[in-house]
């Protein structure tokens, strides 16, 4: 197929399709207590909103601070679409920011995008208070903070229901342990790319949380505080979203391009593909029957963790057959063979 004509199809088969990893709604919109009163304290919510929103685009902590976003912190108007209040207490900002003048402004300023593909996070989450412990369960009342949490750093969480089997799981030992086998064999059912354990404690007047991520092979770990339970779901989330970023987002001038195939292409994963290699850059580059083969940037390392967010696994090079090549008709020149692909091929699970 000409490469015109599957990007034609392709582009028509977007719009009702999405991949498979969690696609976050409501990224650009930010909400932000006020601390005081007047139109000065206003004024610093909304500049912590767009703090806010920088973090969760680049996954940066030092990212608000860019000398190319000076214009920005100094007048974030620009970029934004809507804002109002939240009467409280506290009262808080929120605020809209326009997705397209935002996405401009963070690039001409150097910074590469995380997308709003992104993985799904299972937390298991268990609080030890004055109280007692107790599993934080989806429905519970305690869920609240983690889920405000979550969507203030950009991050897709789920939890479990938290029923008898789940809660004799979920102890102390295996939420701070190094194998996380108990918990993916209770996770199994939920269907989660990551695998979030936070082991909370109050003591002190504060909280203090130990928290270990899973995503795939790899595993993150930290401790965090905070003056209360939502301030430490906030600084757990804000831990995770910036360890995460860096196996996905392509920061400019490192990792270079990368060439990759994808076998099994259907317009269905073609519109999947698209979302899931924008943070990238993926340029489609030469389509052959069902393989179709990309230029990306980034390392290995994160186009590998990228595209396993739709389920992609990679082809090992060996198990790659090489193009056949058709035998020259009576007359004509023999047309040489391709030359070998040396990139990462992937294919569709299953297919």
């Amino acid at each position: 197929m000409r490469l015109r004509s599957y990007l034609a199809v392709g582009c028509l088969a977007l719009f009702g399709l999405s991949v498979q990893a969690e696609t976050l709604t409501g990224l650009y919109q930010v909400r932000e207590p006020v601390s005081g009163e007047g139109t000065e304290a206003r004024a610093q919510a909304t500049q912590n909103a767009l703090s806010t929103l920088v973090v969760r685009l680049t996954g940066d902590p030092k990212a608000p601070q860019s000398a190319g976003l000076a214009g920005l912190r100094k007048d974030p108007q620009q970029i934004i679409s809507q804002f109002g209040f939240e009467a409280g207490p506290p009262e808080t900002v929120l605020v809209d920011f326009d997705p397209g003048s935002t996405d401009r402004a963070l690039r001409q300023a150097g910074l590469a995008l995380w997308g709003s593909n992104r993985p799904a996070i299972l937390g298991w989450w268990l609080n030890d208070s004055v109280g007692g412990s107790s599993l934080v369960g989806d429905g519970q009342s305690s869920a609240e903070p983690l889920r405000r949490a979550a969507q203030h750093r950009g991050l897709p969480l789920r939890l479990p229901m938290g029923d008898l089997n789940e809660q004799l799981v979920a102890t102390a030992k295996n939420l701070e342990g190094t194998d996380p086998a108990p918990l993916r064999e209770a996770s199994e059912r939920y269907a989660a790319d990551a695998l979030l354990a936070v082991h909370a404690t109050e003591g002190e007047g504060k909280w203090q949380g130990t928290w270990r991520l899973w995503l795939g092979d790899q595993r993150e770990q930290g401790k965090v505080e905070g003056a209360d339970q939502a301030a430490l779901a906030d600084a757990v989330m804000l831990a995770v979203s910036t360890r995460l970023a860096p196996r996905f987002v392509a920061r400019p001038g490192t990792g270079g391009e990368n060439q990759i195939q994808v076998q099994g292409m259907t317009l269905e994963r073609y519109a999947q593909l698209l979302q899931t290699l924008e943070p990238l850059g993926g340029r489609l580059t030469y389509v052959d029957g069902d393989t179709l083969t990309y230029t990306v940037s980034g390392t290995p390392e994160q186009v590998r963790a990228q595209l396993s967010l739709a389920r992609l696994q990679e082809v090992p090079a060996e198990a790659a057959a090489p193009a056949p090549v058709a035998p020259a008709a009576p007359g004509e020149a023999q047309v040489a063979a391709p030359a070998p692909f040396t990139g990462l091929r992937f294919r569709w699970q299953g297919a």
